[in-house]
């Protein structure tokens, strides 16, 4: 099987799997390093819980443009 019949074999799947094949490729080109995940995995954790805490406040996407649009102009 040459690229393209590979190709045209997997967008003929539907879209979950084509998502799984996808996600499949980027993390072989993409290895983890595990030292930064921990990392990253635990200021999320912190993150979620200040959230659940109330020691912050979430603040929607359209908010944060809009204060950006705002300081910096259009």
């Amino acid at each position: 099987m040459n690229t393209q019949q590979l190709i045209a074999e997997a967008v003929s799947l539907p879209v979950e799997e084509r998502a799984l094949v996808v996600d499949s490729l980027l993390r072989s080109l993409n290895q983890p390093e595990s030292e930064i995940d921990k990392k990253w995995v635990a200021i999320a954790q912190q993150r979620l819980g200040e959230l659940r805490t109330g020691t912050v406040v979430a603040v929607t996407g359209a908010e944060v443009f809009d204060k950006i649009w705002k300081t910096f102009g259009k």
